[in-house]
């Protein structure tokens, strides 16, 4: 690691600085093997940096080999990088998102249109702050879920800027 790389990262801060730095990288490697960025993320757990990098492959999902051969090239490119932006020794995880994964870009939403979705909302809506219904549409301002009320089904229009958290959600 160069000193370099500690002017610009002191007491554990900057993090998103990191993601800054290595995600062009990152990026351009998944995209050559076809397969799609959903989303990192460098924090700390227990003492450990942890780069997380989270990827898959439409339409069918990314298989463990496919991370495997990922994951090694990733991790040989980020090992050359000079200087180093990595202010300490971090794990590299690659894996898929899973089936429950966070929506997050204008790819995801439009994916997650007519999909079955779990919405955390800063405050309440109708009495409760959890939905999960199937996303019907949605624009900049808001969004509408139809979700099941009881033995009926409804409609639910919920401003954007009240969700905390979305992510797509399994159906039972």
């Amino acid at each position: 690691m160069s000193s370099n790389a500690h002017s610009f990262y002191y007491g554990g801060k900057f993090l998103s600085k990191v993601i800054d730095l290595v995600r062009p990288v990152v990026e351009s490697i998944i995209d050559e093997h076809g397969d799609m960025l959903v989303d990192m993320e460098y924090v700390t757990e227990k003492g450990k940096k942890y780069l997380r990098i989270y990827v898959d492959r439409e339409p069918d999902g990314i298989d463990i080999d496919e991370i495997a051969a990922l994951s090694e090239l990733v991790s040989e490119k980020l090992d050359s990088l000079n200087p180093d932006p990595f202010p300490e020794p971090y794990v590299l995880e690659l894996s898929s998102p899973g089936a429950e994964r966070p929506i997050k870009t204008a790819a995801d939403w439009k994916r997650a249109l007519n999909d079955y979705i779990h919405i955390g909302l800063y405050q309440k809506v109708e009495d409760k702050k959890v939905y999960e219904g199937t996303l019907k549409s949605y624009n900049d301002d808001e969004i509408v879920l139809e979700i099941k009320d009881k033995t009926r089904r409804k409609t639910l229009t919920v401003p954007r800027k009240l969700i905390a958290n979305v992510r797509f959600a399994i159906e039972f």
